[in-house]
């Protein structure tokens, strides 16, 4: 760990009271940030908060009153808003035929449109501090298929070219964006995921949580806190020529052909 990293730093966390987004408030803390962690669930966030000796904001990373809120509150408690990891997210399943309308909508007005509102509102007060980093959390689900997830699928997807507009557009004027694509992940989420695609599959979470780990070269998921430190790598100034990037953390996942897997 890099000690004082985020000396000086102010980070909006969206989704902040699990899974990646707390393992990263927590790290950017660690490192010296103040941290302001949104969520719509009020008890895990002020925990986090609480740990972080931050602020926590109830919202919905989907209504850009809230999120304008939170940037307030960031401004007033701790000076400024230098880093925005737009981390929420949610998936429900079915296939083009299968999704209802409700579910394809509330996914993108979570995970992509949120995303974007996200960085509409942070933007301006970073301005105000000259500079700042954007993390969009998308998923290795950008970059492959899977069965019944158009819109978790589609709406990742839509996170890289959002990535790449707001670094083109907003790099002259030092704000940085990066998007990270994780693997499979020990959270709340990614759990929840597995049970229902066990259940549609008709064998057990575990059994269908050792056979997706086969194809990492790792041969396991990883834990938050691993994917905390590369989120905390992207917004620090370590990272200060490194903008419109994608990077995936999956376990080597993406560099194996599916089809050589008979030999392994």
């Amino acid at each position: 760990m890099v000690e004082g990293r985020f000396a000086g730093k102010v980070a909006l966390i969206t989704g902040g009271g699990s899974g990646i987004g707390a393992a990263s408030a927590r790290r950017i803390a660690d490192e010296g940030g103040k941290v302001v962690v949104m969520g719509r669930r009020e008890a895990p966030l002020r925990a986090v908060a609480e740990v972080c000796g931050g602020h926590a904001v109830i919202g919905d990373t989907a209504s850009l009153d809230d999120l304008a809120r939170a940037v307030a509150e960031a401004e007033e408690r701790f000076g400024g808003l230098d880093v925005l990891v737009a981390n929420a997210g949610i998936e429900l399943f079915g296939s083009v035929e299968t999704v209802s309308l409700g579910d394809w909508r509330r996914v993108f007005e979570v995970n992509l449109e949120g995303a974007m509102l996200a960085a509409r509102a942070s933007i301006p007060a970073m301005r105000r501090r000259d500079g700042g980093a954007i993390l969009l959390l998308a998923s290795v689900a950008a970059l492959a298929g899977a069965p019944s997830y158009v819109s978790y699928l589609t709406t990742k997807a839509g996170m890289l070219g959002l990535n790449r507009s707001i670094a083109h557009d907003y790099g002259p004027e030092n704000i940085r964006c990066n998007a990270l694509c994780p693997g499979w992940v020990r959270t709340e989420m990614a759990e929840r995921a597995i049970a229902d695609i066990a259940a549609l599959k008709g064998i057990s979470a575990d059994a269908l949580a050792r056979d997706m780990v086969k194809v990492y070269p790792l041969r396991r998921m990883a834990e938050p806190a691993e994917i905390a430190a590369i989120v905390a790598f992207l917004c620090s100034s370590d990272a200060a020529f490194v903008t419109g990037a994608t990077l995936s953390a999956d376990g080597g996942g993406g560099i194996v052909d599916v089809g050589t897997l008979q030999f392994g």
